[in-house]
């Protein structure tokens, strides 16, 4: 037996699940409920990491606040749901393309198809940081459900070294990549019902760890207002009438109006709720709103301070 066969036997996510040996022989509802319950059982592995998330969110707008991006590096399906919660904040949270970064071993042919083997080479991990001119302004999450993937290691390694913060997301218990992290988030799903499909709970888990991470972030940059999210990028017509509807929420004006002051502010519906409700000009709305570095609450505060 190799060393890598005997380390991959030793890892959780590796395991037969004692409750799917039966797997082949069930019915399609016998099958999707097994994976119900299985999947029952990812909450409340994050829930177990729910300290060291908010330390990873914390590192996070601190980096933000000082110019940093935050950069996802994985293989494989972490490294597909890097790149995909990566995308997502541009449209979401009015962010440039270049603040949230997702990278993946094998470069963007492997979000499409599976390059497997290029989660084995190290030093393009490191590489590949290299190329984005990773700074210590910046942080890194790697991630890798066996916490042990070369790629991911080399990248961690390199951060690590010009003095990145770096956050590990796996889902073995004492990982390499834990022990070489400053925050390390371990979200211990178990034994998948198809054995070794990572992609199943294990990826579940991922994708709600990096759903805290960005969004948590993100609503304390000031990307939202209430639980409104006011820096949308009213980008098609469905997002238009997003937009359109947050003002109306935030402002409780009709349609009419909501349309209006969005016109004035160029779809920047957090601007025309700022213009709505402190009954201001656009240039005074964004200067206001520019002081407290975009947070909307903060800037209406300011004008009922000086009533």
């Amino acid at each position: 037996m190799s060393s890598l066969t005997h380390t991959l036997d030793q890892l959780t996510s590796e395991q037969r699940n004692p409750n799917s040996w039966h797997l082949d022989q069930l019915s399609s509802l016998e099958l999707v409920t097994l994976m119900n319950n299985e999947d029952q059982q990812v909450a409340l592995a994050v829930q177990s990491q729910l300290p060291y998330i908010a330390l990873a969110v914390d590192a996070i707008v601190k980096a933000f606040r000082h110019g940093g991006r935050l950069i996802y590096q994985g293989a494989g399906t972490s490294g597909r749901l890097g790149v995909l919660d990566a995308s997502e904040c541009p449209p979401t949270f009015g962010v440039k393309p270049t603040q949230v970064i997702g990278i993946i071993a094998g470069g963007d042919t492997a979000i499409r198809q599976a390059v497997e083997n290029a989660e084995d080479n190290e030093r393009a991990g490191e590489t590949d940081l290299q190329q984005l001119q990773c700074s210590e302004k910046d942080i890194l999450v790697g991630l890798a459900v066996s916490g042990r993937t070369p790629y991911v290691l080399g990248g961690l390694k390199y951060a690590k070294q010009i003095g990145a913060t770096t956050i590990a997301i796996s889902c073995n218990p004492n990982s390499a990549m834990a022990k070489i992290a400053d925050i390390a988030i371990t979200p211990v799903v178990g034994a998948e019902i198809l054995t070794g499909s990572s992609r199943l709970k294990a990826g579940t888990a991922q994708k709600m760890v990096l759903n805290m991470l960005s969004t948590a972030s993100m609503v304390q940059m000031g990307k939202c207002y209430q639980n409104l999210m006011v820096d949308v990028q009213a980008t098609n017509e469905k997002l238009r009438h997003r937009a359109v509807k947050i003002v109306m929420q935030a402002t409780d004006c009709d349609q009419q109006t909501a349309a209006h002051y969005l016109k004035l502010a160029d779809n920047q519906a957090k601007l025309a709720i700022m213009m709505i409700l402190g009954q201001l000009s656009r240039s005074d709305a964004e200067q206001l709103l520019q002081g407290t570095q975009g947070h909307l609450k903060a800037a209406l505060q300011q004008i009922k301070m000086a009533e």
